[in-house]
């Protein structure tokens, strides 16, 4: 049987089965190696109209979601964070069945989770999470394929994660758990992922033969991985709690020392942007090992992608 995206919203990673990411993949690598050329690409979503709702500025995300609505013969209106203010100017159900009205679909990247849950409820279209405090699944898509076009195999593969359990961790737990790969998370204690995602996560693995583990020690997190992934210490809207985190996640830097106690062919991964000299150093970001661009890519590979198959 075909699968099929064609109406769906993404608000969760989990929202979608180990088959249908592989399918997402199918279509975002047969697209990047020019096997689907781009006059063909241009008549997926002629006409058609993606609104991008943002209440925190974008690059890769904006990016990604512009350029591929181009290259699908689309239309990308964006909305900036001082245009959108939504659930201040309106409730988020009235904006919602507005949009509904007027776009084919919508990628919010807004700070509360249940502002994206509303609107993929009232609106009426297919509404992607492009991120929240919660997940960041657009990411998560990218994150992975890079990991299997380096390595192959993700069944085989060793992830470590270093960092805040925040929604780029969240986001990776889940498809780590979804498709059955390894991952070992270090956090400092007062940082770790939220309960209820470890908890999905969890259930998720059981039935996949995956293997999450969440623990403290970066050492212990790198040592033999395939992969070492890191993040900010302070992401956008945090920058209160700047001063704090810093001193919390001293210990958690990816430099030349932690990375040798992964595999000698280890991948670096960043979701980028970094604040080099924090969570990660320039010796490393700028090193032979980095993935982290090809990462960056492979947005536009996956959203490209992915409206293709919802708006297809």
């Amino acid at each position: 049987m075909a699968i099929s995206l064609a109406g769906r919203s993404l608000v969760s990673i989990a929202d979608l089965t180990r088959e249908e990411i592989e399918e997402v993949w199918r279509v975002a690598s047969a697209q990047k190696s020019g096997e689907v050329p781009l006059e063909e690409q241009l008549r997926v979503a002629p006409g058609r109209t993606l609104a991008l709702l943002f209440d925190k500025s974008s690059l890769r995300t904006r990016l990604g979601f512009e350029v591929a609505m181009a290259q699908l013969g689309g239309y990308a209106l964006y909305f900036a964070p001082a245009d959108v203010r939504i659930g201040e100017r309106e409730p988020v159900e009235d904006a919602a069945r507005v949009l509904g009205r007027t776009v084919d679909a919508i990628a919010a990247r807004l700070s509360a989770h249940s502002h994206i849950e509303q609107l993929a409820a009232a609106s009426g279209v297919p509404v992607v999470n492009a991120m929240s405090n919660l997940e960041h699944p657009c990411q998560a898509l990218a994150d992975l394929l890079t990991v299997r076009e380096h390595k192959g195999d993700l069944t085989q593969v060793e992830i470590a994660w270093v960092g805040d359990g925040f929604n780029v961790c969240h986001s990776l737990m889940l498809i780590c758990a979804l498709l059955g790969a390894r991952l070992r998370i270090a956090t400092p204690a007062t940082h770790e992922p939220r309960g209820e995602v470890m908890e999905k996560a969890e259930q998720i693995a059981k039935e996949t033969d995956a293997a999450i583990e969440i623990g403290s020690d970066a050492q212990a997190a790198v040592r033999g991985a395939d992969v070492v992934y890191t993040d900010v210490w302070v992401s956008a809207g945090m920058e209160e709690q700047a001063t704090r985190r810093r001193l919390d996640f001293r210990g958690f830097q990816v430099n030349r020392a932690l990375l040798e106690q992964a595999k000698p062919d280890a991948i670096v991964l960043h979701c980028l942007p970094a604040h080099r000299g924090e969570e990660i150093t320039d010796e490393v970001l700028d090193g032979p090992q980095c993935a982290a661009f090809d990462q960056a890519e492979n947005r536009l590979h996956t959203q490209r992608a992915l409206l293709a198959l919802i708006l297809g």
